[in-house]
């Protein structure tokens, strides 16, 4: 089986969290908050808006693509030659709030990326459970 260059490959994290979703809103889009589970940014939930995620290895550039507040946020996300799209869901449960998290966009070629999101993706979700925590 051949891998196709031009088709690529999508990280997903979701989970199960027992907040609603406007709190959980909060801490993806408030930048103090987002420095305590991902980093230093100078985000604004805006359409367009450009920021940077700023970490001791580096920075990523970002745009914002989509906003609905609640409910969906959607931002670019370039570092090294990664041109991808990260994609917050958040969708009412009966237990508080199902939260996805899709990055797409990674080339076969960007294996090193595509396994470094797999295990920073699952690290940065439990750093927001224990935000969200400390909030109550």
């Amino acid at each position: 089986m051949t891998e196709n260059p031009t088709e690529t490959r999508t990280v997903t994290v979701e989970r199960e969290i027992a907040y609603p979703p406007e709190k959980i809103w909060r801490a993806l889009t408030q930048p103090h908050l987002i420095e305590e589970w991902l980093m230093k940014t100078d985000f604004q939930p805006v359409i367009g808006h450009q920021f940077a995620l700023r970490a001791d290895w580096g920075s990523v550039d970002c745009r914002v693509v989509a906003v609905e507040p609640n409910k969906t946020l959607s931002y670019t996300w370039e570092v090294y030659g990664l041109e991808s799209v990260v994609t917050w869901t958040l969708t009412p449960s009966a237990t508080g709030t199902h939260l996805r998290m899709e990055q797409s966009g990674f080339r076969p070629d960007q294996q090193q990326a595509y396994q470094g999101a797999k295990a920073g993706w699952p690290r940065f979700f439990a750093n927001l459970e224990q935000l969200l925590a400390r909030q109550d």
